[in-house]
């Protein structure tokens, strides 16, 4: 069966290791306990790929790791029949970070750290890295496991695109304390939405919704005015790459 083209499970991590470092045997392991994968077996249990499975492998790292599609909707668009078959990963595909790939469900509710392989396509290990970091902040099980917001899913998949440029969890401090210091003068002008009418008596809808929308215009004119600066000082520095000229995302 080997001289048909099948694949130990070892040549096939090795054969994809270059595009996706991350992958390893235990891993592609999971995927098939999961159902995403189902090779042949010989006689004496060793798994064997064949080039179908291979293709179908990439499919889903590609999916998880440039469309930061959680497992779980792989595995529906499979069963559905509904499979990309451009697999391979376009530099335009890399620059696009969808943030509701997530089921409402899937948001609202802590997760074991070990299922990050499967709602956001990291290791564990990266999700704790990030914890340490500070982007994160992890809650603990009356049975002590670690667990993991909903509401941070979709930032860990962000912070593990920022890997692909070389940017690893320790990097990302300097966000963390920026974001303390810029949430610190947010709070401030938040002070007279938050305390309309009489101190003593909760918020009304009307307060709310207020309160919501000014924090949601500060924040969209803050991150305006960190584009522009970052922009800026990139374009100082690279000014051959007309780094001005480039289209915001909108």
């Amino acid at each position: 069966m080997a001289d048909a083209g099948y694949l130990t499970i070892g040549k096939v991590v090795k054969r994809l290791q270059s595009q996706y470092p991350d992958l390893s045997v235990s891993k592609v392991r999971y995927l098939e306990g999961e159902g995403l994968l189902n090779p042949a077996r010989t006689p004496g249990g060793y798994r064997l790929y064949s080039q179908h499975d291979v293709h179908r492998l990439e499919k889903i790292l590609y999916l998880q790791k440039s469309r930061f599609m959680p497992l779980s909707i792989i595995k529906e668009q499979f069963e559905q029949g509904i499979e990309d078959s451009s697999a391979k990963i376009q530099q335009s595909d890399m620059n696009v970070i969808p943030l509701d790939q997530d089921r409402p469900e899937d948001i609202e509710k802590l997760h074991p750290i070990e299922r990050m392989p499967e709602l956001c396509g990291v290791s564990a290990g990266f999700a704790q890295q990030l914890a340490e970091a500070g982007v994160i902040k992890l809650s603990r099980s009356p049975h002590g496991r670690d667990l993991v917001d909903g509401h941070d899913l979709s930032l860990i998949r962000a912070c593990d695109r920022l890997r692909h440029y070389g940017m690893e969890a320790k990097h990302l401090r300097i966000y963390v304390q920026a974001a303390r210091r810029e949430s610190g003068m947010l709070e401030q002008a938040l002070v007279p939405y938050a305390h309309r009418g009489s101190i003593d008596a909760p918020p009304s809808d009307a307060t709310r919704k207020q309160f919501a929308e000014a924090l949601n215009e500060m924040i969209q004119l803050t991150d305006m005015v960190r584009d522009e600066l970052l922009r800026h000082h990139i374009n100082n520095a690279y000014k051959e790459m007309s780094v001005s000229a480039i289209k915001r995302k909108s």
